[in-house]
């Protein structure tokens, strides 16, 4: 049997700054991927945030990987955080940038597909030098023990092999957690569910449109009536020549009154200001001719698509090059100008105002207020990230990348010093790990409110008449803009504890009814040029890139129960279907999002099987 020291299982962000630790620090480690390639299966908003704690050390991602600021494909580096209040054609908006800094080094949007296979790349190159490294197309079924302690993993693409220690870093639907029997399911109370598009957009053109500079970036959040009464919002951050829009919802919100996902998305790529910003002009096909012969119809429709793609790639060229040199630039207008002309006189395409979307995805986010695991191992087993429960929402703070990152260093570290002493029990390697994840001051964010960040979001929203607040936050409000009251508030708020507070704070006055009557009594409309083309949910999944599996990797367990039911409509894929009163499933199209786990027999898709992200 194959033995090596270490197997982190999972590929995104956590586990590649795991092993990339555990390489620093010359021990070996491999990784288990489940996706045919490292970045395939990763989706998130997403901001990856560099922190500088006032209390407190945490490991950042420039940190672990050394050469990130010069060579990491980042998007933009976000330097606007506005939250806006919306109600039909009207929004009132407060600048929150002071907040999105906040302790922070930097923040920059990302997209996880380009990102974590550079950090593959940079990771790899060290971990063979000490013989481990990363295995692709693998997923893991099952883990057990020997009499000494080592694990034995088994998969369903290898021959099972033996480890001394695992780290778990395989998100928020972890089968490991869930077949060690370490923690159980996350509920829905526990869980966000999120929703994202992908809308392109060339690069000078963001640049122009949200007032940034090149590589520099802009990021909106969104409540009130888009939210469509959930208790949630929506956000658009700018990438570099790509938009990332997308909803986040309590799912347990979504269970009460339950809305298609998609239809989330649709109502924020409605409101006015969102369809301002995402517009591109775009070029529409001429319908072909039925009377023609079958061939010369897919030789019209082949030599158009070529045509569009080719206007796509020049422009964008033309829209995002930092050519300085005229006559190049008078060159690369010549030939736009020259596909356009093609475009127009031979085939008819006409050009309108409307958005491009790229690609649609969904997963499911823990609320680390609610779910992070109090004893984030097992046995040998340590649990990092997002499948340890431990993502930071307090209201318009969204971070999970950087707490992450940290927390596949500390499992790393902690691995590693097990290593050097051969001591992998639970009250050696567990215990220390477990100790070290509560002095992480992500840690403390999840457990307390922090009053300086408190005050910048209160500053923030200084101007907001008390009266909108209504008489249930109103004197609240009012106590907690006075410091001296606010630290004696505070200081209560926080013996009381999440628990008891978050059913006042995170509630459908917050999200949706406070934000309406702001945007209606102090808001300006937003005059709307056109009507957005939405996609129809059946073109977003036929636009995205399927290893179809012959094989089911959810099972339903009960067809006759409410909460799957309720699936019918709460698939972000639109999976599930209604037959004679039984609910049915049709996997092919899944997107992994792990939605319907709590009742049925959820697992990731086989090695290289299912959904393939190309933005992520």
């Amino acid at each position: 049997m194959e033995k090596y020291d270490v197997a982190i299982i999972g590929g995104g962000s956590t586990g590649l700054a795991a092993l990339k630790q555990l390489s620093n620090l010359g021990k070996q480690a491999i990784l288990l991927e489940a996706g045919s390639k490292i970045g395939s299966k990763n989706i998130s908003g997403g901001i990856l945030y560099s922190k500088k704690p006032r209390k407190g050390i945490v490991t950042n991602v420039e940190q672990v990987f050394e050469n990130f600021l010069d060579d990491a494909p980042f998007e933009r580096k976000i330097t606007k955080y506005i939250l806006h209040s919306t109600s039909k054609d009207k929004v009132y908006s407060m600048d929150l940038t002071a907040a999105h800094d906040y302790q922070a080094n930097f923040g920059y949007s990302v997209l996880l597909n380009k990102l974590n296979s550079w950090f593959a790349k940079q990771a790899v190159e060290t971990a063979q030098k000490f013989g481990g490294g990363i295995i692709p197309g693998v997923h893991v079924k099952s883990v057990k023990w020997n009499e000494d302690g080592t694990a034995i993993i088994q998969t369903d693409e290898l021959d099972e092999f033996e480890v001394k220690a695992i780290i778990a870093a395989g998100g928020v639907n972890s089968e490991i957690a869930e077949m060690t029997g370490a923690r159980p399911k996350f509920t829905p109370m526990q869980l966000y569910q999120g929703v994202k598009v992908i809308v392109k957009l060339p690069e000078k053109i963001i640049d122009e449109r949200f007032g940034v500079s090149s590589g520099e970036g802009a990021a909106h959040l969104f409540a009130g009536d888009v939210t469509l009464n959930h208790i949630g919002g929506g956000f658009l951050y700018t990438n570099r020549n790509t938009l990332s829009v997308g909803a986040v919802y309590h799912l347990d919100s979504q269970l009460r009154n339950p809305t298609e996902p998609y239809r989330l998305i649709d109502a924020l790529l409605k409101n006015p200001m969102v369809s301002e910003f995402i517009k591109d002009n775009v070029p529409v096909r001429a319908d072909i001719d039925k009377s023609l012969p079958q061939e010369e119809q897919l030789r019209i429709r082949f030599a158009v698509t070529k045509l569009i793609k080719t206007w796509y790639d020049v422009r964008e060229n033309h829209l995002s090059s930092n050519e300085k040199d005229e006559q190049a630039i008078a060159d690369i207008k010549a030939k736009l100008s020259f596909v356009q002309e093609q475009m127009t006189a031979k085939y008819n395409v006409t050009f309108k105002t409307d958005y491009v979307e790229a690609e649609y995805g969904a997963k499911l986010i823990p609320d680390g207020k609610r779910c992070r695991m109090k004893k984030p191992f097992f046995k040998n087993i340590l649990f990092a990230g997002d499948a340890a429960g431990r993502g930071i929402f307090i209201g318009p703070r969204i971070e999970g990348l950087n707490v992450g990152i940290d927390d596949g260093v500390r499992a790393a570290n902690a691995v590693a010093r097990a290593l050097d002493k051969n001591d992998f029990s639970e009250s050696f390697l567990g215990q220390y790990y477990s100790q070290s994840l509560e002095e992480s001051p992500y840690t403390m964010d999840m457990k307390q409110i922090d009053q300086d960040y408190l005050k910048i979001f209160l500053d923030a929203a200084r101007d907001v008449p008390k009266d909108i607040i209504g008489s249930r936050y109103g004197p609240i409000l009012k106590m907690m803009s006075n410091r001296t009251l606010r630290g004696i508030a505070v200081k209560f708020a926080n013996v009381l504890g999440y628990d008891k507070l978050l059913p006042m704070i995170e509630s459908e006055d917050t999200y949706v009814k406070v934000p309406i009557e702001l945007a209606e009594r102090l808001g300006k409309s937003i005059p709307i040029s056109y009507s957005p083309s939405i996609l129809s949910i059946a073109d977003r999944i036929s636009k995205l890139s399927y290893n179809d599996d012959h094989m089911p990797h959810i099972k339903i367990r009960d067809p006759d129960s409410e909460y799957m039911k309720k699936m019918v409509i709460l698939c972000p894929a639109k999976c599930y279907s209604e037959e004679g009163g039984k609910i049915m499933l049709q996997h092919e199209g899944c997107i992994d999002c792990g939605t319907c786990s709590q009742e049925t027999d959820w697992k990731h898709p086989r090695g290289e099987k299912g959904v393939n992200y190309q933005y992520g």
